[in-house]
């Protein structure tokens, strides 16, 4: 098989087997483990995980002291995290060829069994399609080596994977030397195979068996120092033909024998319990049923059609107990949330002050595949299928759970249609184990739209205030502070010690306050991911929470606070920017810390043709942000006039529409370019969606959107006509996180275009929160249907 083609990959085609010498960060041990055919590890020595310092000071007005995430981020401690357990990946050769990874990340539509194919294929000189990515079940033994979430696959794997496959090669080298009888350094590598000096040629696959060991031994390799044919290069996604052609297979795609569509009856409000079930026989008789009962979370349904189950918990009548938020609307919780925020010390009697507080509100964590999982109890096993960003907690609470040793339980991890921080947290697994237990059957547990968008997690709100300082055109101190609604920080580091040590869950021997134990995770994680890419004099952000971590149910959703503090950092700086009398863009350029940052937002004002001319109720906007070793500039252009009747959708949009977005980012090394600008595109849409139009509105302890027809995430009449994403130059081994880096430029640059194409900047998001339909002309708008189960109407 030929190589997929690319630009470089006759210069790229082959590499010599290179012979450690010296010391180099790109020498190392590997390990050929026990086995009979090839398959390797890495170990990842302690002294490559030094901090990043990703980003340095530079000179400015006034320089300011750094922040904790400008020397040692999330992506760092995560990394180093999993460093004591990679040693235990790996990476093996079949005898037909084909090397096998089974990636301890899931993959929920970010496109890294792709990226990590590319890693593998590149540094083993093989055909990418020679390459198979799967998921990993759930391995307990990885401890926290199995978390995706912060945007950290590529960080914290990047290494291990090219080293593993690394060894491989090496492996697969020496043996083809050891059969011809000729020094290791005089054979080649390229295309799934070893070519030896006199012509000698023997695949990957036929060395797989020779290239094995009967124990596990010590290896010195080295690896590549060329470039090779796939990192760097925009290649399609491995499974795209399968996304296009509706072969990919999901949860709900399974066919495990007997299991059944289930669903959960669920309370009128967050948290309400189950007090009695009036008319369970009946509900048992309807036809199709097969099963009805109380769950911790409501009542289970199991038929043979999920439409029958839709039918069952129609007709179920329910006594429910209260909820933790009956009494409660985004007032008073916004009201209770501001109360907390830590005081900000007096300023200089010198100094002008500039201060203003910035509301955030709840917004959908939903992704697009609603909350769903398979699961088979039988006596004292469990087998769970679904998408799990943390597979080892939740194969770990299952145990606890059933009270079975945790070798009893497998946690299948399936491809996820999408996540945004949902999965972070296994709430239908869990269910689905109860059900199934309950009833004594499988069952194929799906939440239907509506309860997904009420009763699945949302992103905290969150109140923050900024205070800065100047004394003339100098900005003399900057400090926010922030106040948040708690974020369930419960799934911890992916598994059970310190998910329960921040719940203080008494089962594993812990009774402290579980909000204290929430609140330090919750400190610690704001500071990993806050920075101010500004000179401003003295700098300080810092955090405080209210609510225990289960009053309402809250997940990161593509990060818990960075759009918001980022959000509401560049608003105020706009304010200082109308404060010293300078646009936006020439105030940023001035007080930015670095030619890093001067670069990006440079280029993002050039593809964007900051400073034209715009008409009347438009406007540019330009926002920084940095996150996950990202330096990123937002470039926007906003049309905030009233736009004409859509006649075939029977619609008026009074506005805005985001016309253009231009991002420039500085990542370094950037696997898949074009999987990279997707990622940061998707950002983007978010961004938007909350700056202007996405939040869930609280009335009586729930949220009152019930699917997308009423929470207005992007939508195609406010998509920019225009994106680009410019990624700039590599400039470092390691590229830093995607996932979630683009949300808070997106979101700040358009909260900025929209104040200044109205004249005000707003202080709430989204800015459209007191008149959620006011981006339509409300006369033509057919009144919202009743949902199919929790039968309350969005409120006009």
């Amino acid at each position: 098989m030929s190589p997929t083609p690319t630009p470089d990959s006759a210069a790229l085609a082959e590499s010599t087997v290179e012979q450690p010498s010296g010391t180099s960060r790109r020498q190392f041990v590997g390990y050929v483990l026990a086995g009979t055919t090839l398959a390797v590890t890495a170990d990842v020595a302690w002294e490559t995980a030094a901090p990043s310092a990703a980003h340095a000071a530079g000179g400015s007005p006034i320089p300011s002291n750094s922040t904790f995430s400008d020397h040692y981020d999330f992506l760092d401690l995560y990394r180093d995290s999993c460093l004591p357990t990679n040693h235990l990946l790996a990476l093996s050769i079949t005898p037909d060829g084909k090397a096998l990874f089974e990636l301890p990340r899931q993959e929920a539509g970010q496109g890294i069994t792709t990226s990590f194919a590319q890693i593998i294929a590149d540094e083993l000189d093989m055909p990418m399609e020679d390459v198979i990515v799967t998921l990993s079940d759930g391995r307990p033994e990885l401890v926290y080596n199995m978390l995706t979430g912060g945007s950290t696959s590529h960080f914290s794997l990047w290494e291990p994977v090219k080293m593993s496959a690394a060894t491989a090669r090496t492996a697969l080298a020496t043996a083809a030397a050891e059969k011809w009888a000729v020094p290791v350094s005089s054979v080649k590598t390229r295309d799934g195979a070893v070519f030896g000096p006199d012509g000698q040629m023997a695949t990957y696959g036929s060395l797989s068996e020779a290239a094995a060991s009967r124990i596990t031994k010590p290896l010195d390799v080295k690896l590549k120092s060329k470039p090779g044919q796939f990192v760097g290069q925009s290649i399609g996604r491995v499974d795209a033909r399968n996304i296009v052609q509706g072969q990919k297979v999901f949860a709900m795609d399974l066919k495990i024998a007997n299991a059944m569509p289930t669903m959960v009856c669920r309370p009128p409000t967050l948290n309400g319990t189950v007090q009695s079930i009036e008319n369970l026989e009946q509900v048992k008789a309807m036809p199709g049923v097969t099963d009805v009962g109380a769950i911790s979370r409501g009542v289970a349904v199991r038929a043979r059609t999920f439409g029958q189950c839709i039918d069952a918990i129609r007709a179920l009548r329910v006594s429910w107990g209260s909820g933790t938020i009956d009494n409660e609307n985004n007032d008073s919780l916004t009201a209770k949330v501001a109360s907390v925020l830590l005081p900000i010390s007096p300023a200089s009697p010198a100094d002008e002050v500039i201060e203003e507080d910035y509301v955030f509100h709840y917004r959908s964590g939903s992704p697009l595949e609603t909350n769903c999982a398979v699961a088979d109890v039988r006596g004292d096993t469990a087998e769970v299928w679904g998408g799990h960003n943390m597979p080892i907690i939740t194969l770990q609470r299952i145990a606890l759970m059933l009270d079975v040793p945790e070798e009893n339980v497998i946690v299948h991890c399936t491809t996820a249609g999408g996540s945004f921080g949902r999965h972070l947290f296994s709430d239908a697994s869990y269910e689905a184990v109860e059900a199934s237990k309950l009833f004594g059957k499988p069952v194929k547990l799906m939440y239907h739209r509506t309860d997904d968008a009420r009763h699945g997690r949302m992103h905290p709100m969150m109140v923050n205030r900024v205070r800065a300082t100047k004394q003339g055109n100098s900005i003399t101190s900057f400090v926010m502070s922030s106040a948040s609604s708690a974020c369930d920080w419960t799934h911890g580091l992916g598994e059970i010690i310190s998910g329960s040590a921040t719940a203080q869950d008494p089962r594993l021997g812990f009774s402290g306050n579980k909000e204290f134990g929430n609140l330090s995770v919750s400190m610690g994680f704001y500071q990993l991911v806050t920075s101010v890419p500004y000179n401003f004099g003295p700098t300080a952000v810092y955090l405080n929470e209210i609510f225990a971590y289960d009053t309402l149910p809250t997940s990161a959703v593509r990060n818990v606070y960075s759009p918001d503090t980022g959000t509401a950092r560049e608003l105020h700086v706009s304010r200082l920017a109308d404060a010293v009398g300078m646009d936006d863009y020439e105030f940023r350029r001035t007080f930015t810390k670095d030619d890093g940052w001067r670069a990006v937002l440079d280029k993002a004002a050039e593809a964007g043709d900051w400073g034209r001319t715009m008409p009347e109720g438009t406007a540019q906007a330009i926002a920084l942000h940095s996150e996950y070793q990202c330096k990123v500039a937002c470039f926007m252009e906003i049309d905030a006039r009233p736009a004409m009747v859509n006649r075939k959708i029977r619609e008026a949009y009074t506005g805005p529409r985001v016309t253009k977005a231009i991002m420039a980012v500085d990542a370094g090394k950037v696997i898949n370019p074009r999987n990279f600008q997707a990622n940061m595109m998707g950002g983007c849409m978010d961004g938007i969606a909350q700056a202007l139009t996405a939040s869930c509105h609280i009335e009586d302890g729930l949220p009152l959107e019930g699917s997308w027809d009423n929470y207005r995430y992007t939508r195609q009449w406010n998509v920019p006509y225009v994106f680009e994403c410019f990624v700039m130059p590599d400039n470092r081994e390691i590229g830093g996180g995607a996932g979630e880096t683009g949300v808070a430029a997106g979101q700040s640059a358009a909260a900025i275009a929209w104040g200044r194409a109205k004249g005000t900047l707003p202080t709430e998001n989204p800015v459209n929160f007191r008149d959620p339909l006011g981006y339509v002309v409300k006369s033509r708008i057919p009144p919202i249907p009743q949902s199919p189960i929790n039968g309350r109407r969005f409120a006009r």
